[in-house]
């Protein structure tokens, strides 16, 4: 049984300020390339949020809710939280955990699935920053894509979406579940034996829709789309992009939509913008009523998931909790899972 002696919250960190979303996104895509007229664009989605991206204070909200689980849980544990590209940093909550002398911690990262920038790049962030002398270890809890504190939240929040369309329509309304696009070479390499990440999704919105037809009595259809995508056009990259989901819905009848952001965590730039704004602005247009199911965030069932990780890590059950038809996650990835194939890809620019 591995005696941990801290927690560690991990996530992808955002700017708070609009002196910090340049420096920011230069962080995020530094060694890729990118052209300085993408950052700028990039840069203007903040624009509609005062130059602020709301992750960093979800990860605040997500840390002090942890806290209380913990302490009703019986699980004492010191919290820390560090971010891939902005402040605080991982290296620097690292030496700080060294300095306040954890030798053996359990890391929450915020991303449910196995891919690139989803699972790998932060177990080798976490190797990154273990360069202070006398760094702790550090282990990171596995996939929770299929876990019942995840499915339920979000299907919780898919039906409060539901009931935000327009009188008459929400009974057949679709649902079109999204997550991030990667580049098809990155998503052919996830996981041991290729292709995880989308199937992973497939499987957490299938178990959602199944929630919603148990609850409501009869199956709805569905669709998973995906968002964010950035890059040349002359690389492929998962789709179909959710604008071009909607314009079909749009197309073929469809009475409404409720979107659902089943690859995210929290209600951080990517939704905001482009959901909430792009999307939302484009459904208008083709006069589709569209409803946006929020994220998990301090979804109580949710924060008790990460406390039930701990403690699954902490003594291993004989069944880890696993919804579907895929197992629970592995504690331990093997050291070739996910690597990308070729040069990286800009992925993950606009949180």
């Amino acid at each position: 049984m591995p005696d941990y002696d801290a927690f560690l919250l991990v996530s992808f960190g955002g700017p708070e300020g609009p002196a910090d979303v340049m420096p920011f996104l230069e962080n995020v895509t530094r060694g890729r390339g990118v052209p300085r007229d993408r950052l700028a664009e990039v840069a203007r989605h903040y624009d509609h949020f005062g130059g602020v991206s709301p992750i960093n204070q979800q990860c605040r909200d997500l840390l002090s809710a942890i806290g209380k689980q913990f302490a009703s849980d019986g699980i004492d544990l010191p919290l820390y939280w560090g971010n891939r590209n902005w402040h605080p940093y991982l290296a620097d909550t690292v030496a700080r955990m060294a300095a306040d002398g954890v030798r053996h911690a359990i890391a929450f990262v915020t991303s449910a699935y196995g891919s690139y920038s989803g699972c790998r790049q932060y177990l080798d962030d976490i190797e990154a920053a273990r360069v202070a002398p006398g760094a702790p270890r550090i282990d990171k809890i596995r996939h929770f894509f299929n876990h019942p504190g995840f499915i339920g939240p979000v299907a919780e929040a898919a039906r409060a979406a539901i009931g935000q369309l327009p009188a008459g329509v929400g009974e057949e309304a679709w649902l079109v579940f999204t997550a991030h696009s990667v580049p098809e070479t990155m998503a052919a390499a996830s996981g041991a034996t290729g292709g995880l990440y989308p199937a992973q999704l497939a499987e957490a919105a299938r178990l959602v829709a199944a929630r919603l037809a148990e609850d409501e009595g009869h199956e709805r259809h569905w669709r998973l789309a995906y968002q964010s995508r950035s890059g040349p056009p002359s690389v492929p990259w998962l789709g179909p992009d959710i604008g071009d989901q909607l314009t079909e819905l749009a197309a073929g009848g469809a009475p409404a939509v409720v979107v659902i952001p089943v690859g995210f965590v929290s209600d951080h730039i990517e939704v905001l913008f482009d959901l909430d704004i792009e999307a939302a602005q484009l459904a208008r247009d083709l006069g589709l009523p569209m409803a946006r199911a929020a994220t998990p965030g301090t979804h109580p069932r949710f924060v008790a998931m990460i406390s039930e990780l701990v403690s699954e890590r902490r003594g291993r059950p004989a069944q880890p909790p696993a919804l579907g038809s895929m197992p629970a996650g592995p504690d331990f990835c093997p050291n070739d899972c996910c690597r990308v194939p070729a040069a990286r890809p800009e992925t993950g620019a606009v949180r």
